[in-house]
């Protein structure tokens, strides 16, 4: 019988290899290779004849630890199909933690050095930084530290904005449902779990504060401000198009079925159930628990936020006093967080936007794990580090994490070689003209381009500065944007 941490890891992979097979002969032949690096990991590399110079050093996302060239396996073929080179590691060998950043860098890195000296018929002539979900963060962390390794970057569904925003706006959703939904019984717990399947059961708790919470105007209201401070879509995959603007009850709705909807094999399983799963792994590799509530404004937080009319909107339909429902998730703040995590996330884990190379980041309009207003902050994040010339932002019009066609990525990839090779970015970003070169791919039959004009959101989460003192925030506003 699999067990419910089994179900989950396939599940995580097959998030990621969810385009069907590639149908007809291959276009290109290539040779694999493989090796260890010196921490005991694994890495890949897959090099075509002819070859046009050009290395991929590719980073995987959220998974047991396994090496990786290339997102799926239609965009590996259709990349050696125009003669790039790929490799990537597998960052560390089980029972390593799933948040690989320890060691990611090091192993990445390693890998490209020995691929270089070992593998390819000569010093490549550009070497390109790619990377998806927890290695889109790998992939621009790689270009803060290229130090000439790399000439560009390309970053997909990355967890840009850092794991320690990451930590807090899900703690701060889960913790607003906690206090906020009535639920009979014990406490939930929302931090220091033991395990995966710890975490695991508090997603099944919250799924079912949910559930109930769904079913009255007020719980609605309630759930709609959790899900604002979480930073969840509006747009599930099971609506053709987007919610109208003002279409707030739509809203929730959507942002309920995105986040505690039911799906996959049994035991079934929510995207709140994964962000519990997951939590864990991270306490893992840093140490103990990076989050915390304690400090935090959550008036600042919501009237911050982009769902902030939904939320006045269906709290004053319901009835509810909105402000003494924020007062009160202030008052009662009192989570901390463990300083030594808090700094180990800081140093492996938070890009400081200080990028050495052009980096292009694509991210769907609609992510259920890791929301599209992480853009915005990486942009400002960028922007403050003094480097927005290098750095372009392009948006896909669909649902779900990492869900970019083929063609769609072999445009990206050909926009960061052309920035590269003309020194400047141009028109090269822009939606009209990716999808004019995701349309010359003939890589047609895996889906349309759907890249668009689009400016995400202020991302919840920057709960302030972290005060090792307390734990929790420094007791004053802050914030860059």
């Amino acid at each position: 019988m699999i067990g419910r941490t089994a179900v989950i890891a396939l599940v995580v992979v097959g998030v990621l290899a969810a385009i069907p097979a590639a149908s007809g002969a291959q276009a290109t032949t290539s040779t694999s290779y493989s090796g260890t690096t010196s921490d005991g990991g694994q890495w890949i590399a897959d090099v075509p004849s002819p070859w046009n110079g050009t290395l991929l050093l590719y980073s995987h996302g959220f998974e047991p630890p396994a090496p990786a060239d290339a997102p799926d396996p239609n965009t590996k073929q259709a990349l050696l199909d125009r003669g790039y080179a790929l490799a990537g590691s597998s960052y560390a060998l089980p029972p390593a933690s799933w948040w690989a950043l320890d060691s990611a860098l090091t192993d990445q890195f390693q890998t490209l050095s020995t691929v270089e000296t070992t593998v390819l018929p000569h010093a490549p002539t550009h070497v390109f930084a790619v990377g998806t979900s927890m290695g889109g963060l790998i992939s621009a962390l790689e270009d803060e530290h290229s130090n000439g390794r790399l000439q560009a970057a390309l970053t997909t569904c990355g967890i840009v904005a850092g794991a320690v925003n990451l930590n807090n706006y899900q703690l701060d959703g889960e913790y607003a449902m906690s206090q906020l939904l009535p639920h009979p019984g014990e406490t939930i717990k929302l931090v220091g779990f033991s395990g995966p399947g710890d975490g695991l059961t508090t997603g099944y708790e919250l799924d079912a504060l949910a559930g109930q919470a769904q079913a009255t105007p007020q719980g609605q209201a309630r759930l709609a401000l959790a899900m604002s401070l979480m930073n969840v879509a509006t747009w599930p995959v099971t609506q053709p198009t987007p919610p109208a603007p003002t279409d707030y009850a739509d809203q929730e709705l959507g942002q309920d079925t995105i986040e505690f909807a039911a799906t996959g094999a049994a035991p079934l399983f929510t995207t709140m159930d994964f962000v519990e799963f997951a939590r864990p792994f991270i306490d893992q590799a840093d140490g103990g628990n990076a989050a915390w509530t304690k400090g935090v404004n959550f008036t600042r937080l919501l009237l911050q936020s982009p769902y902030a009319p939904e939320v006045v909107s269906l709290y004053r339909q319901a009835g509810l006093n909105l402000w003494a429902d924020l007062e009160n998730l202030t008052r009662h703040a009192d989570i901390t967080a463990t300083p030594t995590a808090v700094r180990s996330l800081e140093r492996t884990s938070v890009p400081t936007g200080r990028l050495q190379v052009p980096e292009l980041d694509m991210h769907t309009i609609s992510d259920q794990l890791v929301p599209v207003q992480q853009e915005n902050y990486y942009r400002n994040t960028v922007a403050f580090a003094g480097r927005s010339d290098l750095l372009r932002q392009a948006f896909v019009q669909r649902q779900l994490h990492c869900n970019f066609t083929p063609s769609e990525l072999v445009a990206g990839v050909q926009a960061v070689q052309q920035r590269v090779e003309t020194g400047r970015w141009g028109n090269l970003a822009d939606p009209a003209v990716l999808n004019a070169a995701a349309n010359a791919t003939g890589l047609d039959s895996f889906g349309a381009p759907a890249f668009i004009p689009y400016y995400p959101g202020r991302l919840s989460g920057d709960n302030g500065p972290f005060d090792p003192f307390t734990g929790g925030s420094f007791p004053f506003p802050f914030g860059r944007w």
